[in-house]
């Protein structure tokens, strides 16, 4: 059956949508709002609940009890009352235990569903819904449609702003979200937290294939068991994070595969899912699910020992605690196979290798013969679990081997054996491709830039030419190390981002380390520089003048200086997490590494990697993958910047890694590309906006929205331009002089600033995505502005300092910082009322603290008279959410007297004194949090 979903209206799609889901056993039910929903979730409940409650329908008192133990919770509370039983205490006095959701294994489809459309709920303002999924009466999955030509993201802005004006009571149980603009539909996970797109996910086939047409995705997707499946057994709720996650469809098909693979088989397999696209989380929910067979004894995981970092424990833990042994022990791993209620445990190879080879862990290991055991090998194309292998098969001999890996083992990167992943996991059941993951938004494409370095007579993309030359005397010439810190000191500027983000530098050999450390520190530069490396009798080689470890301990007593620390090489485990952190946070600039950091470590903020090694095969992709995580716009792809590695290895690699001919899809287009399409983008922006001060079109929307629109892909195409050393801002190069850009920039800004989008009647750029971020300028924040002030006001001539106060009045109006943002007003206030006016001489910090506790202080009274609540208690609820996040809305209430609820609710035309209550509740809570972000 064709579709023409795509090219019809919102209502039609909608339309059509339900009609579609009715005919594959959805009820359709009219729900218009929170009464209505009420009352149908009492009733699908009951149905749910029958043979538990032999018959017996819950009364209004036991259906009020039901709804107080349920409601009042965010999502992640309401997550984990969704899947558990509750139990209620019966008119009779007995207990009852209502279930809300059958999660059992293979049990999910025997739930009841319906679907509803434009529910009414009313919270700060009053929002209607397009289409709601509800199982057992909760509405589990909620669906946003735009019509075909809006970008589908705006309907990700509308549930967001819906979430901070409306969904609440029974709506926090909303575990899933798609949105949908009739040819691309992507799904994501409910939070309490600030939702992000890139945490969106296209569906796909089993072999990648998206399928984001709405009504294939409504088939492949929605039907009843596959929902309720996702959601009882392919969602996560983090106890550590608060948080509730649902798996993307290649972790989902690999988990099912696998499973198929433990049941119906003995045989071992392997996943290749690229670095960076989430295979913890892939492989410990299959070790979840696992430990709950009967079957299964034990599943072991397995690690190395030196992926097991801070990192990987925190990872793992999140998803099972305590499953993690930290020890370096082999007898605790011993203890824990002993303790028969741990089915899932998380060891390193080299440990389980100890237990195996020890005869006097004999007798715990035979307690295991003749039962199945599951080992799941991370990383498994690491030659050490080939060379264990054997040992552990006989110790285990009813034992399956499930690998992940993101860079397997093939002929042409074979282990020193000779053997390849297959060779030992036999079949591949699922792959997830780093073409994929780019093609998804899942990781960063790659901008790799070549930089000679040695005789121009050698052609570089020839090995053979590079191996004649490749001696320590040639690339550890000190003219040679120098030119090379020269260049980076010149492009890391441009390459982070002005240091929004940081580097990582891998070299061949500890001596080299040392020498570029050395090299950065003559230079005396601001960036903040540390080296890390393991030291031992076998390492690559030492320098004559300086054992390498006398060489670590120098660089670890400069990062003690920089940092106020106190490491030394007898704490190398202590600095090396120090150092982690320290990368992640970007508190460093560039860590000097050998070979550490290369693989398994994950850090958002780290988007450049320069290279004076040689990289090939999996290495050169698990290296430059340290650099493609998703964070921001701010982050168009990973830098590489090489000086030994060539064009050809990095295309050979890309290809493998791939499994195309085609390396353009992995790597990023050369600066030309981007230039070019920069300069189209401005021809068209100039045929619809000619200048800056047209941009507003006199008010008419339509036209201010295709200026956003336009102008947005200015933007995003010149943060891509700025990473590349090439980039000038000229006219003759990009057809716009830079002037006249920042010009269009104040009139963008200006736009997004006049939205409103906490105003019920809701402008059409409401929803649009401005991606303000991305023009965000991190040096105009509070504390420079305030030390602009602070200087200004020092200034003896009174025309002096006005001038000057303009120029800061202007500079706060065209900065993006959120905490400026907010703090705005109050600033502006403050120079006009205050600093205009101040002594020179004056102590500048009590005069503005002064002012603000004054205005905070007028602020509270004002809201206390309008609803009529006590100042003090005013004062002690924002105390509560400044020290403890929570604002007790049922304390705000017990203040509401009938005269202010009767007053909201003439004003606003509510139909119910409950919407208005509500209403003026969500109102002091949002209050509340506002005072506590502009006066912190």
């Amino acid at each position: 059956m064709s579709s023409n979903l795509g090219y019809e209206s919102e209502k039609t799609l909608e339309d059509n949508l339900i009609k579609q889901l009715c005919a594959d056993g959805y009820e359709f039910v009219e729900i218009n709002d929170i009464d209505d929903l009420h009352l149908n979730f009492r009733k699908q409940v009951n149905k749910h609940n029958a043979s538990r409650l032999n018959g017996h329908e819950l009364s209004d008192k036991e259906f009020e009890r039901l709804l107080v133990k349920i409601q009042g919770k965010g999502v992640y509370g309401s997550s984990k009352t969704l899947r558990s039983l509750q139990d209620i205490t019966m008119d009779d006095g007995s207990t009852q235990y209502i279930e809300l959701f059958n999660t059992k294994n293979n049990e999910w489809c025997k739930n009841e569903f319906q679907v509803t459309h434009q529910v009414t709920m009313v919270g700060k303002y009053e929002n209607r819904y397009d289409v709601t999924l509800l199982i057992n009466g909760l509405p589990l999955v909620q669906i946003e449609l735009k019509r075909r030509g809006i970008d589908f993201k705006e309907a990700f802005n509308q549930v967001i702003r819906y979430k901070k004006h409306s969904l609440n009571d029974l709506f926090r149980y909303v575990q899933i979200f798609i949105i949908s603009n009739g040819i691309d539909t992507k799904y994501f996970a409910n939070s309490d937290k600030e939702m992000d797109f890139q945490y969106t996910f296209y569906w796909t086939d089993k072999n990648n294939n998206r399928i984001d047409n709405l009504y294939d995705f409504a088939l492949d997707f929605l039907p009843k068991c596959h929902i309720s499946k996702m959601i009882s057994r392919y969602m996560v709720v983090d106890d550590t994070q608060k948080s509730l996650m649902v798996m993307r469809p290649y972790q989902y098909y690999a988990v099912e595969e696998l499973m198929k693979r433990a049941y119906e088989t003995n045989n071992n397999a392997y996943v290749w899912h690229t670095t960076g696209s989430g295979k913890t989380l892939t492989s410990f929910k299959l070790s979840q699910l696992l430990s709950t067979n009967r079957e299964v004894a034990q599943v072991f995981f397995l690690v190395d020992r030196k992926d097991l970092d801070s990192q990987t424990i925190e990872e793992f833990n999140r998803f099972q605690k305590d499953t993690v042994d930290m020890t370096d022990s082999t007898d605790t791993l011993i203890a824990q196979m002993k303790d028969s209620s741990k089915k899932i445990i998380l060891t390193t190879i080299q440990k389980m290798s100890n237990a195996c080879k020890n005869d006097k862990y004999q007798d715990v290991i035979d307690r295991f013969d003749g039962k199945k055991v599951v080992f799941i090998i991370d990383e498994c194309h690491r030659s050490q679990f080939g060379e264990m292998h054997k040992m552990i098969k006989k110790k285990f001999p009813r034992a399956q081997y499930f690998g992940f890996t993101g860079t397997p083992r093939f002929a042409e990167n074979a282990s020193q054996d000779g053997r390849t992943t297959a060779d030992i996991f036999e079949k591949l059941v699922h792959h997830y491709l780093i073409k994929n993951a780019i093609a998804d938004g899942n990781v960063l494409g790659f901008n790799v830039d070549y930089v000679r370095t040695i005789s121009s007579t050698v052609d570089i993309e020839d090995d053979e030419e590079v191996e004649a030359i490749d001696t320590e005397e040639v690339l550890m010439d000190d003219q040679r190390i120098s030119n090379i810190v020269d260049y980076v000191l010149k492009i890391h500027n441009s390459k982070t981002n002005n240091r929004r983000y940081n580097a990582i530098f891998t070299v061949r050999s500890i001596p080299m380390l040392i020498k570029y450390y050395d090299e950065f520190k003559k230079r005396n530069t601001d960036l903040k520089i540390a080296g890390i490396f393991t030291f031992g009798a076998n390492e690559d080689g030492e320098l004559e003048t300086e054992h390498s470890r006398d060489s670590l301990e120098r660089m670890i007593k400069d990062y003690n200086q920089m940092f106020d620390k106190n490491y030394s090489t007898n704490t190398f485990s202590a600095y090396f997490t120090d150092v982690s952190k320290k990368v992640k946070n970007t508190e460093l600039d560039i860590l000097l590494v050998v070979n550490m950091f290369l693989t398994g470590f994950d850090a958002k903020r780290l988007n450049t990697l320069y290279v004076d090694k040689r990289l090939k095969h999996h290495d050169l992709i698990q290296a430059f993958s340290r650099t493609n995580r998703i964070e921001t716009a701010n982050k168009p792809y990973g830098n590489i910047v090489c000086f030994q590695t060539n064009k050809k290895a990095v295309d050979d690699a890309v290809k493998l890694f791939s499994l195309t001919d085609n390396a353009d899809e992995v790597l990023m287009k050369p600066y030309e590309y981007y230039r070019d399409e920069f300069r189209k983008a401005v021809e068209e922006l100039l045929k619809h906006t000619p200048s800056p001060e047209e941009a507003e079109h006199g008010g008419d929307e339509q036209e201010e929205y295709k200026f956003v629109l336009l102008f947005r892909e200015l933007v995003r195409l010149m943060v891509k331009l700025k990473t590349f050393d090439e980039f000038e801002f000229t006219e003759d190069e990009l057809g716009m002089s830079n002037q006249l850009y920042e010009d269009f920039v104040s009139k963008y800004k200006k736009i997004y600033r006049d939205i409103r989008p906490d105003q019920q009647k809701t402008s059409i750029l409401s929803d649009v995505s401005f991606d303000i971020e991305l023009l965000r300028n991190d040096k105009i924040n509070v504390h420079y502005i305030l030390e602009l002030i602070k200087n200004a006001v020092s200034e003896p001539s009174r025309e002096k300092r006005r001038k000057t106060l303009d120029e800061i009045e202007k500079m706060i109006e065209s900065a993006t910082d959120p905490e400026l943002y907010m703090k705005s007003d109050l600033i502006h206030g403050f120079i006009d009322s205050i600093a205009s006016e101040m002594d020179p001489d004056a102590d500048f910090e009590y005069e503005y603290n002064q002012y603000m506790e004054e205005q905070r202080t007028n602020e509270i009274r004002e809201v206390a008279a309008k609803y009529q609540i006590p100042e003090p208690k005013i004062n002690r609820l924002i105390g509560d959410y400044e020290f403890g996040g929570f604002v007790d809305k049922n304390d705000i209430k017990t203040d509401l007297t009938k005269d202010v609820i009767k007053r909201e609710k003439e004003e606003n035309n509510f139909s119910s004194s409950m919407r208005a209550k509500n209403s003026i509740t969500n109102t002091i809570t949002q209050f509340i949090k506002d005072v506590v972000i502009k006066y912190m």
